[in-house]
This record gives C-alpha cells, structure tokens and sequence, in this order.
C-alpha cells in the first residue's frame, strides 16, 4: 500500500527558536540576493538562462521567509514594465500558488474557533483548498440552509511569526539608517509603521468582514461591482464564512477573450471604480493583485480580499483630486505643486528638470503607452534627477503608490495599448452629474473639477496657439539659451573624484595586505591575521568604489548618446 508523503515543510512553517533566528534568515537572504546580483553586474553575466535561476531562487527564498516577503513579492508580480519578464513570471506564482497547509488543522482551527463540529456547521466541507494565500487558505462549503460559500481559514502560528518580522526588519530598518546615509531621507519609520499596522489587520478576520460591508455599501447600486456576502454566524478572528461568487482570474487575458469580456470596458471599469475609491470614498482596497479579483460572466469585477484596506485622509484626497484632474488637463504646474504638497516630491534648488519630466510624462504618455526610448529627449533632465533624488515616499502614500502601480500592471496585461485618459472618462462623466443633494465638501470639490476640465476641453486653444506658448515657456525657463553650467565637466570631475578615490582605496588595499604577509612570514601570526581582516575590509570598499565608478561611467555614456 502507498502512503503519499507530506511535502517537506519550508523555514517558515516550522518552530522558531528566538527572533536572531528569524533575523539570521532575513539578512542572510537579502545579503546572498544582493551578492548575486552584484556579482553579476560585475561580470557582466545577465542571459535569460541567469535571470530565470536567480528568479528562481528569489520565489524560493520568498517562500521560505513566509508571508510577510510573500506579500512584497506579489506586488511586484505584476510589474512587468519594471522587473526583468523572468522574475515576473516566477513572483506570478505566489499569486495562487502559495504552498497549503493540512486540512486537518484547518478543521481543527474552525471547530476551535466557532465551538461546533465541522459537519454541525457545515452541511458539506471540502478537505481540498481552493485556494492558498500568504495567510491563509480557503475551502468551499455548504451551510444546512444551502447556501454555497467559501470558508477563509488562517494559517496556524501567524500572529507569533508577524512578531518576529516586527523585530527582524526593525533591526534591517534601523541598520540601514546607521550604515547608509542614503536611506535617511527616506522616512523608514513611517512606511514600517504604515506597513505592519496593515499587516496585523490582515488576519484579523471580523475586521475583513467589516471591511468588505463597508466597501459593498459604498458600491450599493454601481453597476458592474460585486463584492461576496459575510456570514457572521460562521465568522471569527481567525475564521471568515462569506458567499461563494466564482469568476475568470482578473489577469487571464485568454480565458476572458474566450468569454467574449470586453477588455477594453474592463479597463475602465476598473480604473474607475478605482477612481471612486481613492478620490470619492477615502477607502481602498490596498492590495489589487490578480489573485484578489476576478471577472463575471457577464464582465462585472468580483472583489474578494477586503483585509488590507487603507483610508485616504482628507488633505491627501484633496490634493490627490487636484493632482487626478491636473493630470487630465495636462497642467504641469499644478500635478508639481500638488505633488510637493502630498510631500511625493522635495523642493530642490532647481526645480527644472523635475519640472521638464512632469511635463515630458504629462504630455508624451496620458493618452497612450509609455515607451521608454522616448526618455532619450529628456536624458540631460533624467541624469540631473539621478544627482539630486527629489522624490519621497510619504508612509500614508505607500499603499496608495502601491494598489495604483499593481492596478496599471493589471490593466497593461489585458490591454497592451491601454490609455490612463480614456479609461477614467466614465468617472469623470459620473461626477459632472452629481446633485446638490449629494454633495459634500470633496464630493462637490470633484464635481467642481470635472466640471472645470469639461469647460477646459470646450475652450481649449488650437494646435498654433498651444505651440506658441510651449515657445514661450521654453524661452521663459531659459531651455532655449546656452546654459552657463557646463554638465560634461561636472561629470568629468566627478569621474576623476571617485577615481581618485578608488586608487587610494587599491594602494591602502595593497599595502596593508603586504603587511600582513611580511608579518605572517615574521611568525607573527595575531598581528597577520588582523593585517589580513583589515585588508579584506579594504577590498570591500574597493570593490564598492569600483562598482560606483563604473555604473557613473555607463550612466555619463548613456546621457551623451
């Protein structure tokens, strides 16, 4: 007789000892992740054949640290216009293919959690999971009163391993803000603290079905959004019993053609529905990705998730609705002022070339696909950005950055020619019909907005005049005259500077390991031994040093192209 052997538990799922361990794991991870790829910029090792090993390894590694890295790296899954397309395809498999746990202990977790057997609760119970995320897992079932559903359970022990991720990236967090000053401008604190106070009401189960009430609510009577029934007599902390509403994987570009689902009047029912989230409701679905949606049969979009959930504060949803119809009516100057105010870019002592890219991406790709070979207009602009980093990420923006990035992946997979413009238009016409009954202060902020870009587009000048005053302006901001600022030169001392550098960094280098070895020969073996430390070290910011002279000069070359 047969006996199926139970897959080998990952890292993660087995007993921690003590929260070193866990920090051991995490920076042994990102350490030998970082070496690789170092290793293969230097030698200049980057084939298809080796991104898809270290991809490889990266979804292996995710796996083994559990789900809090698990969450990280399916927010990148859908990031194709970022990411290499073998890490894409590799990080797409901790959508739905994270490993499941045993069907006992579900059980067991459930009759624990609701204080009945599993067959008084259920009138059938399915041992086979459906689907397995990072937190959990879930079954379908059928209640005594014949209603199908499905029954989220959550992963055993995860309240004590988000425990230990607390303390092992508070200790990476603040490492980075002792040994690289580069990370200080960053506000570290606030993205930890906005991440894991989402985190933790994640598996807090009665807070998810108060959550999903809230977002159907705010949806009641908008066509084309479904959002499954909670069932609180079969719900707990750790336990969510809600209806069972099957669909086509959000993301499944084939299976929906097939369906005849127009993918285009996806798009935009998506974006707007987004739309209305962020700048309408001030509460959001945070975590956006394919696993988490999926399409009707007759093309309405089924939200399942509703753990990780954020709210929009008021001073940012204004702004975020300034900067939504700046955008729209292609007005640099107020997307950048909008943008500084959200705290999204830091004034710097010269504002053009920030002020160039956000015209450059305003009026070049609104309206159609990006295409990366257009940035060689602004590369001068780009390298200037590359010196003084203007942007920030303010914690309350992360999740918004977050869920808008993962929604573009989304939308570019189903629709390569996909336009940001044309898909929010339906939410822009829904606005100027707003009554005076309905109106609040953001709400009627919005309505005044849309009304103001209809109004715009009615008056909108012609191809000369829009000429014209693009003339002017580059005349006005000095772009038509010889800058006095000579930027090869800037970039030719910088060269010779961090050259200069790398040299005394070899000699040293060089000296200390001579030390070393006339001392070992000399039979003083404590004094080579810590020659030998101390020129190991040398070599680590030597390699540094070379590194960063070289990633300057390929840089110098791709601007003077």
């Amino acid at each position: 007789m047969l006996t199926k052997i139970a897959p080998k538990p990952l890292r993660w799922q087995r007993a921690q000892s003590s929260p070193l361990t866990r920090q051991i794991d995490v920076f042994t991870a990102a350490g030998q992740f970082m070496f690789y790829l170092w290793a293969d910029r230097l030698f200049q090792n980057n084939s298809p054949y080796t991104r898809s090993v270290r991809a490889e390894w990266l979804l292996k590694t995710l796996l083994n640290l559990g789900p809090t890295f698990i969450k990280i790296g399916q927010a990148l899954s859908t990031r194709a216009d970022i990411l290499p397309l073998e890490y894409v395809n590799e990080l797409q498999k901790l959508q739905d293919k994270v490993p499941e746990f045993n069907a006992e202990e579900a059980i067991a977790l459930i009759e624990s959690e609701l204080g009945k057997e599993i067959y008084a609760l259920y009138r059938d119970f399915d041992h086979f999971p459906i689907a397995a995320a990072s937190l959990g897992q879930v079954h379908k079932a059928r209640l005594h009163t014949g209603e199908d559903v499905v029954v989220k359970v959550q992963r055993p022990g995860l309240q004590k391993l988000f425990d230990l991720d607390v303390k092992a990236i508070y200790k990476i967090m603040r490492f980075c803000q002792r040994y690289l000053p580069w990370t200080r401008k960053y506000n570290l604190d606030a993205l930890y603290n906005e991440f894991f106070t989402i985190l933790y009401q994640e598996i807090d189960y009665i807070q998810e079905g108060k959550n999903a009430e809230r977002f159907a609510n705010n949806f009641r009577g908008y066509p084309g959004i479904m959002v499954p029934k909670v069932y609180w007599r079969y719900t707990s902390k750790k336990v969510l019993t809600v209806e069972y509403l099957p669909g086509i994987k959000v993301d499944d570009r084939q299976s929906l053609e097939a369906k005849g689902i127009d993918l285009k009047r996806l798009n935009q029912l998506g974006i707007s529905c987004y739309l209305k989230q962020l700048l309408q409701d001030g509460f959001f679905q945070a975590d956006p990705h394919p696993g988490n949606m999926a399409v009707n049969a007759d093309g309405s979009l089924i939200f399942y998730d509703f753990g990780m959930m954020a709210e929009v504060k008021s001073l940012a949803k204004e702004q975020m609705i300034r900067t939504f119809f700046g955008v729209l009516r292609k007005d640099s100057d107020e997307v950048l002022e909008t943008l500084i105010l959200m705290g999204l870019i830091e004034p710097v002592p010269d504002m053009m070339p920030v002020r160039r890219m956000v015209a450059f991406l305003l009026e070049k790709f609104t309206e159609k696909p990006i295409d990366f070979q257009a940035f060689n207009e602004i590369k001068d602009e780009l390298y200037l950005m590359f010196e003084q980093q203007p942007f920030r990420l303010p914690g309350q923006m992360m999740f918004i950055l977050k869920a808008l990035t993962t929604l573009d992946g989304i939308a570019r997979t189903l629709d390569p020619q996909y336009n940001p413009v044309a898909c929010a238009k339906p939410f822009v016409k829904s606005l100027t019909t707003v009554s005076q009954k309905e109106r609040g202060n953001l709400v009627g902020e919005l309505a005044k907005q849309a009304r103001n870009y209809v109004r715009f587009k009615l008056q909108q000048p012609s191809r000369a005049e829009v000429l014209i005053r693009h003339l002017e302006k580059r005349i006005e901001d000095g772009e038509l005259q010889v800058r006095v600022r000579t930027i090869e030169s800037d970039r030719a001392l910088k060269r010779i500077n961090m050259a200069v550098k790398t040299l005394i960094y070899a000699c040293l280098t060089g000296f200390v390991f001579l030390s070393g070895a006339v001392l070992l020969i000399g039979g003083y073996q404590g004094g080579a031994i810590a020659a030998f430390s101390l020129s190991a070290l040398g070599s680590w910011f030597l390699v540094q040093s070379l590194f960063n002279l070289w990633t300057r000069e390929k840089l110098d070359r791709l601007t003077e192209k």
